[in-house]
């Protein structure tokens, strides 16, 4: 996607023997009295990173991690803005062993797609990414890039005209966008209250109030404090930062319906194999190949629109919180720029095909000889699998939700810390047949 390219560096991304990614990696920078350009290493040293709070024991709580160093990228103007690294804070082996060894049924989701926001790993402007997601609000993507496109042309005006004819990567800095007031932003499509969210957002980054560091070295309670302050910011988008942008290992989104419906199918089969998850069969790919593309899953968020709590925080399908990089494209596959912006996307997984039935049923009835040993782990009191069978049905929602947030909880308890992997596959459960 076009956050997380700049024409002023490179990186070379190298996999380290604990599963996590490193990078080595040049930046352009000015000199101060001679205005030269020099290179220069990107910094090294990383800063103590505070423990997440969501651990409720020691020995579930994820390694200790220190928050990566924050790479400078020269923008153009006096000021330098500093990216999220393309590295994991854990290790992605470990990871993958831990949820394996509790639910064996993980081995073969993690062999049909790929884990990608914590396998493909890219630098993440977070100034920009956040922006993007408060463009996007209450619009569908297509609506969300043109706005986009018009809103960078406000500070480049050299830009075509056309989003179809912009291959760039240019995107404007906090600093710049606080030079703008309300009046200019409303005329690149922005209704008055986007124009002063971007500029409340623009406005935290120019002053200090919100750094790439501060947002590195948070835990999860301040990360999500910090972001809530936001104006246009809420709960919703701040976990889908957490995941997507920042790669928090441990993050679970109780208010998304897409998670909801993907833990109720995964743990309905877990508990009665005999039920079948109806999947829908259209738009989708070999899952047998080890390299299955992964992309946006537009009707999965747009539902989410609707009924997560934190609606007008949900960001554009597909060019918001994930960093991708789109793959080049014809004029005849992107005319109207759909193609190429259906390759920005926000990292979902594509929907399972039916056959994922065999591996949610893979562990047979509990108690009962299949071949692999697992302790299946009780359901949350109060919760049956009736219950969870009347749910997926549409029936006996609470206010609206499928499960609860404590029910949510308990369903997930043996995941930590690694619960952000396991929830990223249960989107890939969360598609309504046709």
């Amino acid at each position: 996607m076009p956050i997380t390219r700049s024409a002023t560096r490179s990186a070379t991304v190298v996999a380290t023997g604990n599963g996590t990614i490193d990078t080595e990696e040049n930046v352009v920078d000015v000199t101060e009295n001679t205005g030269k350009r020099k290179r220069t290493s990107a910094p090294k040293a990383p800063a103590k990173r505070t423990k997440s709070a969501s651990a409720k024991t020691p020995a579930q709580a994820a390694p200790a991690a220190a928050a990566p160093p924050t790479q400078p990228v020269q923008t153009g103007n006096s000021e330098t803005e500093e990216l999220v690294p393309a590295v994991l804070t854990f290790s992605f082996e470990d990871a993958k062993r831990h949820l394996i060894s509790v639910d064996p049924r993980f081995e073969d989701v993690f062999r049909r797609v790929k884990c990608k926001p914590y396998e493909h790993l890219e630098r993440v402007d977070p100034f920009r990414t956040l922006a993007h997601s408060i463009l996007g609000q209450q619009i569908s993507w297509k609506a969300a890039a043109a706005i986009t496109h018009k809103f960078r042309r406000l500070f480049d005006p050299s830009l075509p005209e056309t989003l179809s004819e912009y291959e760039g990567d240019f995107f404007p800095t906090a600093h710049q966008v606080v030079t703008k007031d309300v009046a200019t932003l409303r005329s690149a499509g922005l209704s008055v209250r986007k124009a002063e969210y971007i500029l409340d957002l623009a406005s935290r980054f120019a002053d200090g109030r919100l750094s790439t560091r501060k947002l590195l070295e948070a835990d999860d309670e301040e990360l999500h404090r910090m972001l809530i302050e936001v104006r246009g910011i809420g709960t919703w988008t701040v976990n889908m930062f957490a995941m997507f942008s920042l790669r928090r290992p441990d993050i679970l989104p109780v208010g998304d319906l897409g998670v909801q419906r993907g833990l109720l199918r995964w743990f309905v089969a877990l508990h009665a194999p005999a039920y079948p998850v109806s999947l829908r069969k259209d738009k989708l790919t070999d899952q047998g190949a080890d390299d299955s593309p992964v992309s946006g899953t537009p009707n999965v968020l747009e539902e989410a629109r609707a009924t997560t709590p934190d609606a007008s925080s949900v960001p554009p399908v597909p060019d918001t919180l994930l960093p991708s990089t789109p793959k080049k494209k014809g004029k005849s596959q992107a005319s109207d720029g759909t193609a190429a912006a259906a390759e920005t996307s926000m990292g979902l997984p594509e929907p399972f095909t039916p056959s994922i039935n065999r591996t949610l049923n893979m562990l047979g009835k509990p108690g009962e000889g299949s071949g692999t040993e697992v302790k299946v782990p009780p359901l949350p009191e109060g919760l049956t699998v009736a219950q969870m069978k009347t749910r997926l049905n549409g029936k006996n929602k609470i206010k609206g939700a499928l499960l609860t947030p404590k029910e949510m909880e308990a369903l997930t308890d043996c995941w930590r810390p690694y619960r952000s992997l396991g929830v990223y596959y249960m989107w890939a459960l969360a598609e309504e047949p046709k």
